[in-house]
């Protein structure tokens, strides 16, 4: 008879009996592993909003610029390196501010945190109203490419040739050998010349 089939069938000569002080030596042991685990994690809990904060930040900035370049990777492929940095900033750009509005709310808790999350995102939204404005704006024209590098343009009162294409400008070199900076939101609400 096996030890484990005599201690089932009630004992006998080659039952297994636990050495004594053995459980009760494994129970001091996970008491004081729980003591000293409480005793790190205790002062931490008085940070544990920052801590809550510091890393959504970090995880949320992660995910943004993983979900910004995969965006921006097709976009880069098929339209060129500039076209795809645009549309990679321009989510970075709504990233942070979803980030943000939420981290607010989160804070805050309840329907307060409804209310501060919005009031936040009308904030950052009027706040970055001209430049979201501009980026969209130049990430339009560098995707839809109407005119491009060394073409002769009229548009927005200015005449040059092209230059560099940008999110936010478009640069071009007017008749006098001027750089001229266009915002790209003055070149897509304006009527463009291609000049050959």
């Amino acid at each position: 008879m096996t030890p484990a089939r005599g201690a089932a069938e009630g004992g006998g000569e080659g039952a297994y009996e636990p050495p004594k002080g053995e459980p009760l030596r494994a129970g001091r042991r996970s008491e004081a592993a729980f003591q000293f685990i409480q005793g790190i994690y205790a002062p931490i809990m008085d940070y544990k909003i920052d801590v809550d904060i510091l890393l959504t930040l970090f995880f949320g900035w992660q995910i943004v610029k993983a979900f910004a370049d995969v965006v921006a990777w097709p976009v880069a492929k098929k339209q060129g390196e500039a076209a795809g940095k645009a549309v990679s900033n321009l989510m970075k750009l709504l990233g942070i501010g979803v980030l943000v509005a939420a981290l607010a709310g989160a804070v805050s808790g309840g329907p307060a945190a409804a209310a501060l999350g919005g009031f936040i995102g009308l904030v950052i939204g009027f706040a970055t109203q001209q430049v979201l404005g501009q980026a969209i704006a130049g990430t339009f024209l560098l995707l839809a490419r109407p005119f491009k590098i060394g073409d002769k343009i009229v548009g927005a009162g200015q005449e040059g040739v092209v230059e560099d294409i940008s999110a936010m400008y478009t640069v071009i070199r007017d008749a006098e050998g001027n750089k001229v900076l266009i915002p790209s939101t003055k070149l897509v609400g304006d009527i463009l010349k291609i000049k050959k």
